[in-house]
């Protein structure tokens, strides 16, 4: 590439801070706000609280790529970045957020380290395979989707008081390693967040489970 032809694609490149203006990006970020509260809470020991952030950052999730769907004039390069910003905070999402969460209800014992690094890795692995081959066949995800990592564990936890603060806390690690196994089989899973009736139902979900860990968190 000439000297010439260097500088004209560095005028025409887009500003980083650029892409924030861009709907979908935005509700991306929404949802990695989400997250960081769930993160805060967990350490902090408000695990209702830390719900509510885990399935929300979920929703936003499932509403950017509807939106970015439905968008008219966002170019291939929007799309890159979006996705490329998505996988990001995926792996804070649902690789970081429920490693947290296992090591704070496990008191940071340090048994508690394997779990959540066997977590930790399988959402990196998962999200590296998928960005490598994609969908299988275009239309399913080889492994159990990440998301339903988070959507999994908000809904067991809702039984956390049927159980000593010990039993639940092996629960958790079962649950999350052995969600963790799923993420990196090679079973085949639909894309969900794919049909508008499931972001619709997902919403309701999320209202749901909102207003029952709000409940919790007021008795």
């Amino acid at each position: 590439m000439s000297k010439e032809n260097s500088v004209k694609s560095e005028a025409h490149q887009p500003t980083i801070l650029s892409y924030v203006k861009d709907l979908p990006n935005l509700l991306s970020l929404s949802g990695l706000a989400c997250t960081v509260l769930a993160i805060y809470f967990s350490i902090i020991g408000v695990y209702y609280a830390a719900m509510i952030g885990m399935v929300w950052a979920v929703g936003f999730d499932w509403a950017d790529g509807l939106v970015a769907r439905k968008l008219k004039g966002r170019t291939a390069t929007d799309a890159k970045f979006g996705g490329q910003l998505d996988v990001v905070i995926d792996i804070v999402s649902y690789g970081v957020t429920p490693a947290i969460l296992l090591l704070s209800y496990g008191k940071f014992e340090p048994i508690y380290l394997i779990g959540a690094f066997l977590m930790l890795s399988a959402a990196a692995i998962r999200l590296s395979y998928f960005s490598t081959y994609g969908l299988a066949g275009g239309t399913k995800y080889t492994g159990l989707a990440l998301d339903n990592n988070s959507l999994i564990l908000v809904f067991i936890f809702l039984f956390e008081g049927l159980f000593s603060n010990g039993t639940f806390s092996i629960v958790l690690y079962i649950s999350g390693v052995g969600l963790a196994i799923l993420n990196v089989s090679e079973i085949k899973t639909p894309k969900l967040s794919g049909n508008p009736r499931n972001v619709y139902l997902l919403a309701a979900y999320t209202l749901v489970l909102t207003a029952i860990y709000s409940m919790k968190l007021l008795g």
